[in-house]
């Protein structure tokens, strides 16, 4: 099986700083897995967060999820680590191409 492209969508947004760093770990540990299955792991955040920062916009900007969904609509699947409406949204606009959408990385197909 060829690797396929697969984002992590999970939750970004916390009230604090620690709060988000810790929600962005989950996502990049949960990328090790889809990398660990053979796979091309993406991070909307990841892609994104560097582009606001170096434009002085906050992380809660809406270029936040236009580049996240830029990515999603190149992704051959999606690997959906937690709820929150910008998750959700990515996950959706890979369903929604009738893409796979897994909530666990077992399930992932893998070598």
């Amino acid at each position: 099986m060829a690797a396929l492209l697969i984002m992590v969508a999970g939750p970004y947004s916390a009230p604090t700083a620690e709060g988000r760093a810790a929600h962005l770990a989950a996502m990049n540990r949960a990328a090790v897995g889809v990398a660990r299955r053979g796979h091309i792991p993406v991070i909307g955040v990841n892609a994104a967060l560097p582009v606001l920062d170096a434009a002085g916009l906050p992380y809660s900007d809406p270029l936040m999820m236009t580049i996240a969904l830029a990515l999603a609509a190149r992704c051959d699947g999606c690997l959906h680590i937690g709820r929150s409406a910008g998750a959700d949204r990515e996950a959706e606009a890979i369903r929604a191409r009738g893409c796979p959408v897994w909530t666990r990385i077992g399930d992932i197909p893998g070598p």
